[in-house]
């Protein structure tokens, strides 16, 4: 079975070449789940922003991230911290993954823990 890390980097606060980053994300997710791969999605960096966004009904790709919402693995705690997207996550129940110790840090989400487990990381 392929499996498949989808890592979400694009700011929702930099217009259409973001929004076509985190489509084109969920949309690499919805193609790996349909197809019964191992996929999961981790929002990072200033992705941890989109949650909040693609969780309002109104967003045009609201739809979409419902259809993989089964497939996120959660949003990287210390960068959420960092890019005010702690209290948003919490909200929509988003897990704050913090397995990476890092010092001056609550912790980040270790990438190459997937890749340890076999997952092929494809960045959006």
């Amino acid at each position: 079975m392929k499996k498949s890390l989808v890592v979400v980097l694009s700011d929702p606060k930099l217009g259409e070449e973001a929004l076509g980053r985190v489509f084109n994300a969920l949309a690499f997710a919805y193609d790996q789940k349909e197809r019964k791969n191992d996929v999961k999605i981790v929002f990072q960096g200033t992705g941890t922003r989109w949650v909040s966004e693609l969780s309002q009904p109104k967003h045009v790709l609201h739809g979409l991230y419902e259809a993989v919402l089964d497939k996120v693995e959660g949003a990287c705690g210390g960068c959420a911290d960092v890019f005010g997207a702690t209290e948003s996550l919490k909200q929509t129940n988003t897990p704050l993954l913090r397995d990476l110790k890092i010092p001056g840090t609550t912790g980040l989400t270790s990438l190459v823990s997937y890749i340890d487990e076999g997952y092929v990381v494809t960045t959006f």
